[in-house]
């Protein structure tokens, strides 16, 4: 019952940090419910998702504190392997809880997971990997039950080099007997990220960042001390920001390598890119120009920065498209753009933009996370107010936007649409 009211057409300027990344988050957290032991995770962002699934493991018998980016997680007392449905509905990420059950416990009962509705991300693909590690898998009414004696190393090919099926086979296959071999893994920084603290944890695991990851199985794992790395998703949409209102925004604290795809297009577009060693300055000032582009795995263009750089070149001299090879129903952003005065349409698997001098304010939705991107970089360029409702799939990825944003000089606030209510007053 929230929502964003922003008054758009002000430049973004000044210095942003980033928060740790939530989808390494999500995978990091869930692995150390691998080991009987304490572990301590720093760079931990405040969203739902990652509430959410401190949530899902309290309920799986971990005890878990988050205060100040600071995650502390004790699993010696994790008994239970039945994962609450309520919980799991809500987010895909839940399904790693899988990988660790099998690996710990030697059974599961998961519900089929939820999360943003951007195609088809059938847990297949896992299922056949714990098929293939040796476990005994059933659907039913809505869950999948799972049995092992011991987990047992194996080769298998990661269909459509999918990040989830990787860190998923990762955290199951850290404590099955002998070795596993995933071919085709995901290269993306999360699954490196997630293995380094495998390793940490007492895990055998080489490759990571390659299409060939080895993991050894280990019979005991420990609690581990470990920050998580910036999130590489918030930082691109920060930069869009910049370069959507025509401003000047040092991104710090954060890895420019992890979106190299990004920043080319963004020079390609116009803007001009400063890289330093921990962060990223966009300055743009001028008319930016169409662009052509496909998404891809890492280390190509992140499907998750499709929607909010649609909304940069919604504003851009000329036409651009945006081929979407990952996620074949990304374009749900597509139509609360027009509602703001786009020129944008969504054919087969492209999204076709014809640039328009400028958008005007309208009351749009956030679709999922990344679509709630899209409006919300739309707004803060758009002329006239623009109110940004279904707040809870934008909060899912982010970690305190309005109050970032207003620092930037923003003027934006977090309202209670039953009262009226300011929630979060602007940062001076």
């Amino acid at each position: 019952m929230e929502k964003l009211v922003i008054s758009g057409g002000k430049a973004l300027r000044g210095t942003v940090r980033i928060s740790g990344g939530k989808n390494s988050s999500l995978a990091i957290i869930t692995a150390a419910c691998l080991a009987p032991g304490v572990s301590v995770l720093e760079n931990v962002p405040m969203c739902r998702d990652v509430v959410t699934l401190a949530a899902i493991l309290e309920a799986l018998g971990a005890r878990i504190e988050l205060q100040g980016g600071r995650m502390t997680i004790d699993a010696r007392q994790m008994t239970t392997h039945v994962a609450p449905y309520e919980l799991c509905r809500q987010m895909r990420a839940s399904f790693y809880t899988a990988g660790i059950l099998l690996g710990r416990l030697h059974r599961a009962q998961v519900p089929l997971p939820g999360g943003c509705v951007i195609g088809s991300r059938p847990v297949d693909f896992h299922l056949r990997g714990f098929t293939a590690l040796g476990a005994l898998v059933e659907i039913e009414h809505g869950y999948m039950k799972a049995t092992v004696d011991r987990l047992a190393g194996t080769t298998f090919f990661v269909p459509r080099s999918s990040v989830g099926t990787t860190i998923n086979l990762m955290l199951a296959a850290s404590r099955a007997s002998g070795a596993t071999v995933l071919e085709n893994a995901a290269r993306e920084p999360e699954v490196v990220d997630t293995a380094v603290f495998l390793n940490l944890l007492g895990a055998h695991i080489k490759g990571a960042g390659t299409n060939a990851i080895t993991i050894e199985g280990a019979d005991e794992l420990h609690g581990a001390s470990y920050a998580i790395i910036p999130d590489r998703l918030e930082a691109g949409t920060y930069l869009l920001a910049a370069a959507a209102t025509g401003g000047d925004v040092l991104v710090a604290q954060m890895i420019p390598e992890h979106i190299s795809a990004l920043l080319a297009k963004l020079e390609e577009s116009g803007a001009t890119v400063d890289r330093g060693t921990d962060g990223v300055r966009v300055r743009a000032g001028g008319i930016h120009r169409g662009v052509q582009l496909d998404t891809a795995p890492y280390p190509g263009f992140a499907t998750d920065l499709h929607p909010p750089f649609a909304a940069v070149l919604a504003m851009a001299d000329g036409a651009s498209r945006i081929r979407e090879t990952v996620f074949e129903s990304r374009f749900g952003y597509v139509d609360e753009l027009r509602r703001m005065g786009a020129d944008i349409r969504a054919e087969g698997d492209s999204a076709l933009i014809s640039g328009v001098p400028y958008l005007t304010g309208a009351p749009v939705e956030a679709v999922d996370i990344r679509g709630g991107a899209a409006v919300l970089i739309g707004a803060l360029a758009a002329r006239g107010v623009t109110e940004i409702a279904t707040l809870a799939n934008l909060d899912r990825g982010y970690e305190q936007v309005e109050q970032k944003l207003s620092a930037l000089g923003a003027d934006i606030r977090r309202v209670d649409v039953r009262g009226g209510e300011i929630l979060t007053a602007p940062v001076a």
